[in-house]
Order: structure tokens, then C-alpha cells, then sequence
């Protein structure tokens, strides 16, 4: 089979910072489903992955966390799903990615394809449906069943019109919150009010002030998912006593839980990762917000963050997308999908 991948952490421009090559089809086993890919995204952990490294690899490593495509062959465990099945999943951080023909995934973190979406609208989907459930429903612990109490709530999502942002906008507003979503671009205003989002604020500006003009001293939850370091002592003061506070990304500084203390605000850090990556016992949750993602989509509750489609998967079309990406400009999802 055909498969993109890097030996080498290069820039994008580089001729060979992505390269294709040939390799065998891989064989399923236990809980593995093999699944012929038809479209896929890149998200900004591409980007770091293809990136950040110094060692030149013995063989070329395949990248690529999000994947819709038909199950073609199914391991002796298998209970979840059949061959001719369309499905949709983000992969593991430990296997092979989905810029290949053929990939094999467990089928705990695989759901159902929506029925009513584009192979290029539903690959937009996985990876950042499943941060944003995760962050907004594990981490944050906001209720999916008690709508009317969350009415009364309200969520500061940092980074609103990015990947993961322009979903979880979409899931809290079903859930039932009052959000503000950062945006500073009239673009990015514009599309984060379409995801639902209540009030918006200029994250180029001061939070505190930004947050206090629109009428709220506080906030009962933040999703942090730009620039924590940057974003740390607006957040300390904008959550409320006894808030919860999540992110999504890295710091590069202590960042000071002392700031807290008085508030008994809780923090913690969302990886969609974890569960594959330690084959945690729960692991089989992400099957399950799958297929809750997929119903959501298809009843029209959410919609596709899809943005733009590059058509064929090539070395050519995954350079541009890595490309978009590495700008930070990209409002939504940029998908690689092999048919128009």
C-alpha cells in the first residue's frame, strides 16, 4: 500500500519533510479493525509531531489523527462492527497514522460515520469532537442532562474559532451554557457567533477587561485551548470560587496553582490521547462520544467545522494543509479527501 510519512524533522517547504513510500498491508488483529481511508485532516499536533525531533528515522513514521473510511478486514475480537461499515475515529498516538491507504485502529476508539455528511465534512470531526467532549464533559464535569441549571452557567472558551474551539462552542451551547468565545479577527467573530457562541471577546486584549465589559465578574468555566502561559493570570482571576479551569495546551513556564488556592478552583489538563496511549480501562468511552458525535451531526444538533478541501491524499495536498495549519490563522478544519 501507498503511505505518506518523514524520516526527517524538516520544514514544509523541504522537499522531503513529507515523502511517499511503499510498505506492506497490515494484518488485523484482536480488537483491530483495517480500514481503507478515504479522507483525512491535519490538526496542529501534526504539525509538532512532523516538527519537533532531531534524530533521522530508520523507516518513515506515518502521521495523520483523524480518518473516515470503510472497514475492510476485522481481528478475531471485534464485536463493535462489520466489514462494509463507514467509520470515523482520531487514532492513537502510538500507531501508525491515517495519511496511508489502509490503517488499523482499535475499534474502542472508532464510532459509526455520520450518514448524511461528506467523507470530507465527517474527517473534519474526530479529533477535536473528542477533545471537546472530553474537556467539556470529563475535565469540566458539565452535566449533558441538566440543561436548565446550566442556563445559569457560563464557559470562557480561549481560541474559539480554532479546531477544537469551533466544536466545543458547538457542544456547549447543547449543553445548555451561557459562552464566551475569544476571537479577534471580524472572520473569527463572524464564526464563532455561527457555532453558537452567546458573547465573544478580543483575546489580543485583556480578558479581565474584555470579560468585566460584557457584565460577568466571573466565570464558572474555562477552556483554555491557546496560550496558556499568556492566558494564566486572566484565567486566575476571571473563574469563580469553586470553578474548573481545563487546557488543552502546553505551557512552556511554571504556571502557578497557588493562584487558585483561595478560589478552591480546580485545574486540570485534557489530552484526547490518554486513553489509547495507556489502554486505560475506559478506553471504549471514545466509541461512545463517536457515536453521540455522529447523531449529533446527522440530526443537524452540530455541524461540520470543515473550512476547506484539498482532493486527492498526496504528498502535494498534505504540504498544503500542513502548510495552512502552521500559519495559526485557520478558522475551523482543513481536510485531505480522495473524493471531490
Amino acid at each position: 500500500m501507498k503511505a505518506i510519512g518523514f524520516t526527517e524533522h524538516l520544514p514544509i517547504q523541504d522537499k522531503n519533510s513529507l515523502i511517499e513510500f511503499s510498505q506492506p498491508i497490515p494484518e488485523a488483529k484482536g480488537h483491530d479493525l483495517l480500514v481503507k481511508i478515504s479522507a483525512t485532516s491535519v490538526n496542529p499536533v501534526d504539525i509538532g509531531v512532523r516538527k519537533n525531533g532531531y534524530r533521522k528515522l530508520t523507516s518513515p513514521k506515518v502521521i495523520g489523527w483523524d480518518a473516515v473510511g470503510v472497514v475492510i478486514d476485522t481481528g478475531n475480537e471485534v464485536t463493535l462492527f462489520h466489514c462494509g461499515e463507514k467509520v470515523f475515529y482520531a487514532g492513537s498516538f502510538i500507531r501508525p497514522g491515517s495519511n496511508s491507504e489502509y490503517q488499523l485502529v482499535d475499534e474502542r476508539i472508532v464510532g459509526h460515520a455520520p450518514q448524511t455528511l461528506s467523507d470530507a465534512e465527517i474527517a473534519a470531526m474526530p479529533l477535536t469532537s473528542l477533545t471537546a467532549w472530553e474537556a467539556l464533559f470529563e475535565q469540566l464535569e458539565i452535566s449533558t442532562y441538566n440543561k436548565e441549571k446550566n442556563h445559569q452557567r457560563t464557559i470562557l472558551i480561549i481560541n474559539g474559532a480554532g479546531g477544537v474551539g469551533s466544536i466545543a462552542t458547538q457542544l456547549a451551547h447543547w449543553a445548555g451554557l451561557k459562552i464566551i468565545a475569544t476571537a479577534s479577527r471580524a472572520e473569527t467573530i463572524s464564526w464563532v457567533r455561527q457555532n453558537h457562541a452567546d458573547f465573544t471577546a478580543n483575546h489580543r486584549k485583556n480578558l479581565v477587561t474584555e470579560v468585566h465589559k460584557l457584565g460577568f465578574k466571573y466565570v464558572d468555566y474555562i477552556l483554555e485551548l491557546n496560550d496558556l502561559d499568556g492566558h494564566w493570570d486572566e484565567m486566575a482571576q476571571l473563574i469563580k470560587p469553586s470553578g474548573r479551569i481545563t487546557s488543552i495546551t502546553e505551557n512552556h513556564r511554571p504556571i502557578d496553582l497557588k493562584k487558585l488556592t483561595k478560589k478552591r478552583a480546580t485545574f486540570s489538563w485534557e489530552w484526547m490521547y490518554s486513553k489509547s496511549f495507556y489502554q486505560t480501562s475506559d478506553m471504549i468511552t471514545q466509541h461512545d462520544i463517536l457515536e453521540n458525535i455522529s447523531q449529533l451531526l446527522d440530526s443537524k444538533t452540530i455541524h461540520s467545522t470543515l473550512t476547506k478541501t484539498l482532493s486527492p491524499i498526496n504528498v502535494d495536498n498534505l504540504k498544503k494543509a500542513h502548510q495552512l495549519v502552521e500559519t495559526n490563522h485557520m478558522i475551523g478544519k482543513v481536510v485531505i479527501s480522495n473524493h471531490k
